[in-house]
């Protein structure tokens, strides 16, 4: 099982010295009006018109293109925000389409240990292999450009939540024979933790008018 917290990681490459100019490496108003900037433009314009191939290659942005692109411009904005929400959907479903054995494994254990709608919420199917996982992850993000907006968030919020659960439960099966990998896995377990409780403030702002 590859559960590397690394997955977490914001993989932000170094900038050249042309993306420093155009991000205003040196002027975080300007990074911060950017991400806001492009965000909003990207949604609202995709979200008026969804025309089915321009959502296919978004969802599929990452797989085609990576994850860089994004980091660039949504990385550093603050998690409760439009950009720092779309940052936060893009990297949980590049982690699920790197390792969807794991993330399978994780999801299934979260669900039968969780006392909660969440599973429900999240709308995998059950059970859930890799390959469902995936589907499920990618039908999230098509939410975002082409359904209740907020109805995505609160669905990637579940779906973290029961990541979550799952990775702090086979944390403690691991922690008596092998504690590093236990570590490891309640780092994963608190990363997914605070997505969900991001994305699910998020979620409130947008209903409330005030996402931005």
């Amino acid at each position: 099982m590859q559960d590397s917290g690394r997955d977490f990681h914001k993989p932000v490459r170094r900038p050249t010295d042309d993306l420093d100019r155009l991000f205003g490496a040196h002027d975080p108003a300007e990074a911060t009006r950017v991400a806001h900037s492009t965000a909003a433009a990207l949604l609202s314009r995709v979200r008026a018109d969804p025309d089915a191939q321009t959502v296919d290659r978004l969802v599929s942005f990452t797989r085609t293109h990576g994850i860089h692109d994004i980091a660039e411009l949504w990385s550093r904005a603050p998690a409760r925000s439009l950009p720092g929400a779309l940052w936060n959907l893009y990297l949980l479903q590049l982690m699920i389409h790197r390792d969807p054995a794991t993330a399978a494994l994780l999801y299934e254990r979260g669900r039968v240990e969780i006392v909660s709608v969440d599973p429900v919420v999240a709308g995998a199917p059950v059970p859930a292999g890799p390959e469902e996982l995936v589907a499920t992850v990618d039908r999230i993000l098509r939410g975002v450009f082409e359904g209740d907006f907020a109805v995505a968030l609160d669905r990637a919020a579940a779906f973290c939540r029961v990541q979550a659960s799952g990775a702090t439960h086979i944390a403690d099966d691991y922690e008596p024979t092998e504690p590093g990998r236990a570590t490891v896995l309640t780092t994963r377990a608190s990363r997914l933790a605070t997505i969900a409780a991001d994305l699910a403030a998020c979620a409130a702002l947008w209903r409330g008018d005030a996402l931005t």
